[in-house]
């Protein structure tokens, strides 16, 4: 019995966790604007105040792109920043006031790690979403 009453908390905290992050991702929507196409991916994690997301993604040389990040349901509360495979820093949007979304083009296919923790001041936890699209 008490294994039972303890799946059934966990199956109902990650249902949670899970509705969470599909509210963010509408958010995030918002910012993969017409003129965008989206890649179809949702990049998705849960942080606590001290943890980092790391994602990986192939950019296509000759592609503009839209890169969308958020956390919460007001903008500039993740913070994200964009390395090439080998870890030079290429974009960072703390230096732009925490901007939800940054558009750039690629003159070659290029590897990425895209890096999204919290906002110190935005809270103790929550959960990252980052979106990609691509110009049409």
């Amino acid at each position: 019995m008490r294994n039972l009453i303890l799946i059934c908390f966990l199956s109902l905290a990650s249902f949670g966790v899970k509705a969470q992050c599909e509210i963010k991702a509408d958010v995030c929507q918002n910012h993969i604007t017409g003129e965008y196409l989206s890649d179809g991916q949702h990049y998705r994690a849960i942080l606590l105040s001290d943890q980092v997301a790391e994602f990986n993604a192939t950019l296509y040389g000759g592609t503009t792109y839209r890169l969308a990040g958020c956390s919460g349901t007001q903008d500039g509360n993740l913070q994200f920043r964009v390395f090439d495979s080998e870890r030079n820093l290429i974009f960072k949007n703390n230096d732009f006031q925490n901007a939800p979304h940054w558009d750039f083009q690629i003159e070659s296919t290029l590897d990425v790690i895209i890096e999204a923790e919290l906002d110190p001041i935005a809270g103790a936890s929550g959960c990252a979403v980052m979106l990609m699209g691509f110009r049409r």
